[in-house]
């Protein structure tokens, strides 16, 4: 007789062919779990094609103003079937062709035919392929700009509110000098602004491929405009401004260098590591029980351990980091393999690593503002901390002041040494407060400080100009950039965080 064992293995042992038959093909967790519907529209192929419609129909605009004989009839054909894809018909023809623009130029044609004669003229595949990753990744830019000003709009709130709560600076994560709750938030976001203004820079900066021909030499077009070499500078030239592009690329193969993406995926990269530090801090600090990030009625921090909190939003993003830092390797990879004007080994990876460096930057960074609306501090348990080390950081003011009243340094310094490491002994060994305050009020040789150690160990004293450095900070550096941007941080983010 088989036992349940047996029969366990029995029928796990093979897949049945009609077992789940709606899920049984991957999806992947980016797109599935975590993007957002506006980042996830900038990559979506009603972004991708419609652009492409688009530079067609520029192209021939620019074309019929130099002169080529390109009727309104036929441009208006084509302005009208912009967002009037048929998808399947364009599938049907790449399967025929194996050759993606192809297929979407008769697609194109299919539903604009009077203008068939026309699309594409004089271009190569590029035209619209590289073109629209420019806009693709320009649009995306822009985005990623919104939600960073969100995020420092929110730390802005975070670190006005806590400017002077005392906390313990840590160096080698050991105990330092003071700061403040709010100081620390505002490395965070000095950070994201050094980010946001190379995101600003990049988005200024970024230019078209514009009309280029197949190697870069526009020879199709000078041959359409009978060699005239104006026209083809000023056809490239229209065609950019009637995309919104301030300027083409100086030169090119058949391609733009690949070196603008490598760039692009470094300041994604840069965000993904301020990120990444931030939420490191806040990971040790929700172990330290001073900060935590929102935790809703209904969450589950683990499955066994129910009195648990896990900070499960920063370790995402920490996650997601770990990944977006990854993919400039990718990009320079394929910047330096491109042979003389083009290879096609560019083309899969492109396709991969730049939707998703943005899915995911723009996904950690609805996460940062999420976590930086609903951080929690909780001020006693700081203030716990800093009283267990902040007799050991008074000593020097407490030493300054007893040499004053006419006290030996070096024999008062060698007094509070051995104090120091007996304190020090109680609270390692054997898991008791320090009471360093309390062995040097009993200690005759600091008499003359006695009725004031109370007051020299206020933990206001030891901050510095933290509180100070925050407004300034807030005022100088941060103010004049959201009030620069007021506009876009008006504009509500469709998305949430879901899980």
């Amino acid at each position: 007789m088989a036992s349940n064992a047996d029969k366990f293995v029995e029928a796990t042992a093979v897949f049945p062919n009609d077992a789940l038959p709606d899920h049984r093909t991957y999806e992947h967790p980016l797109v599935e779990r975590y993007a957002t519907k506006e980042m996830s529209f900038v990559w979506s192929p009603a972004m991708k094609f419609s652009t492409w419609r688009k530079l067609w129909t520029a192209l021939a605009t620019a074309e019929q103003e130099l002169g080529l004989d390109i009727s309104d009839e036929q441009l208006e054909e084509m302005r009208s079937k912009i967002y009037d894809i048929d998808f399947a018909f364009a599938a049907e023809k790449e399967k025929q062709f194996r050759h993606d623009v192809m297929g979407h130029i008769h697609a194109f044609g299919h539903q604009a035919p009077k203008a068939m004669p026309v699309i594409h003229l004089g271009a190569t595949s590029c035209y619209v392929g590289d073109n629209t990753d420019l806009h693709q990744i320009r649009e995306a830019l822009k985005l990623v700009k919104r939600k960073l000003l969100k995020v420092l709009a929110t730390l802005k709130q975070f670190a006005q509110k806590y400017r002077d709560l005392p906390t313990l600076g840590f160096t080698h994560y050991q105990p330092a000098q003071l700061t403040t709750v709010g100081k620390r938030s505002t490395l965070w976001m000095q950070d994201l602004l050094l980010d946001l203004e190379r995101v600003d820079k990049e988005i200024e900066d970024l230019p078209m491929r514009g009309v280029k021909g197949t190697t870069g030499t526009q020879a199709s077009f000078l041959e359409l405009f009978d060699g005239d070499h104006e026209k083809v500078k000023t056809l490239d030239k229209r065609v950019c401004e009637l995309m919104g592009f301030k300027r083409s690329i100086s030169v090119s193969g058949q391609t733009y260098t690949r070196k603008i993406e490598f760039f692009v995926l470094s300041i994604l990269s840069g965000i993904a590591q301020s990120a990444y530090k931030m939420c490191g801090d806040i990971r040790l600090l929700a172990n330290l029980k001073e900060l935590e990030e929102p935790f809703s009625k209904t969450q589950i921090g683990s499955s066994a351990m129910a009195y648990k909190r896990n900070p499960m939003r920063s370790e995402r993003v920490c996650s997601l980091a770990r990944y977006v830092m990854g993919l400039p390797d990718g990009a320079a990879n394929t910047h330096a393999n491109q042979w003389f004007e083009r290879t096609l080994d560019d083309s899969a990876i492109r396709r991969i690593i730049l939707p998703e460096a943005f899915l995911a930057t723009d996904v950690i960074l609805n996460l940062l503002e999420n976590i930086s609306d609903g951080l929690h501090v909780w001020p006693e348990v700081v203030r716990s901390h800093v009283i267990a080390e902040l007799p050991f950081m008074a000593t020097e003011n407490i030493l300054m002041e007893c040499v004053k009243a006419g006290g030996d340094r070096q024999d008062l310094h060698e007094e509070i040494r051995v104090l120091s490491m007996e304190a020090g002994a109680i609270v390692k060994g054997e898991g008791k407060p320090n009471d360093l305050v309390e062995r040097i009020r009993k200690n005759e040789k600091f008499r003359v400080v006695h009725d004031k150690l109370d007051n020299m160990i206020d933990p206001q004293l030891f901050v510095g100009r933290a509180p100070e450095q925050v407004d300034e900070f807030l005022t100088q550096d941060i103010d004049p950039v959201l009030e620069a941007n007021k506009d876009l941080l008006a504009i509500e983010n469709m998305d949430g965080v879901n899980v």
